[in-house]
């Protein structure tokens, strides 16, 4: 059974940081062809925040640009989320999702962590 667990949300004040984790078991992470973080803010859709791809390329979306890295540890099964410069718009419940296809879609998403960000 594939399970992604995310960790390490939690309640900063804005221009802070905060790096959230995504472990996975069941399958080899190195399998997964793309992880990345969504984000969901009340009353708003699920959104992308950034990806990571098997090769190690990279995307973000506009609004987190220049402040978010995602990064990938295939020997520690684990994708992370180094946060800085934090906003209160970035208050959101973060999610974790991969996709073992290769169809660009994920098929497994972990149960979120909440992020805060008081100004």
């Amino acid at each position: 059974q594939v399970q992604l667990v995310e960790s390490g949300g939690g309640l900063v004040q804005a221009g802070g940081s905060l790096r959230l984790s995504c472990a996975t078991s069941g399958v080899p992470f190195s399998s997964f062809r793309m992880a990345a973080w969504f984000r969901q803010a009340p009353g708003k859709q699920r959104d992308l925040v950034a990806v990571i791809t098997s090769g190690g390329r990279t995307n973000y979306a506009d609004s987190v640009k220049g402040r978010f890295t995602i990064s990938r540890d295939n020997a520690k099964n684990t994708v992370y989320l180094q946060m800085n410069s934090l906003k209160p718009e970035d208050t959101a419940v973060y999610y974790c999702a991969a996709d073992s296809e290769g169809n660009g879609t994920p098929n497994y998403w972990g149960q979120g962590t909440q992020v805060t960000v008081s100004s």
